[in-house]
């Protein structure tokens, strides 16, 4: 099931002040580009962040997933409080290339 376009403008409101946003319909799913950097996938209406060292102290109580077959397993983004989710973006951005 690929996700709603109603689940990827939530993303984007929620997110909006973080970054410039921009999105790309990959695969049936999406990519959520901050400032040109790869940082959220949303499948199947979660949204995925790539585990990374610079946020493991803020996904501590995180669930996991693994977005599409074959990929590694990321966190999944607790998108609905708006607050946590941008701390964690704005984490990302810097270690993201």
């Amino acid at each position: 099931m690929a996700c709603t376009t109603d689940f990827i403008d939530f993303i984007c409101a929620q997110l909006e002040g973080v970054g410039q946003i921009r999105t790309r319909k990959m695969f049936g799913d999406w990519c959520i580009y901050i400032d040109e950097k790869p940082i959220i996938l949303a499948c199947d209406n979660i949204a995925y962040v790539k585990k990374n060292p610079a946020i493991v102290s803020l996904m501590t109580d995180a669930e996991s997933g693994i977005p599409y077959e074959g990929a590694k397993e990321h966190y999944i983004l607790d998108i609905e409080h708006r607050d946590r989710a941008q701390s964690i973006i704005r984490a990302l951005l810097p270690v993201i290339p």
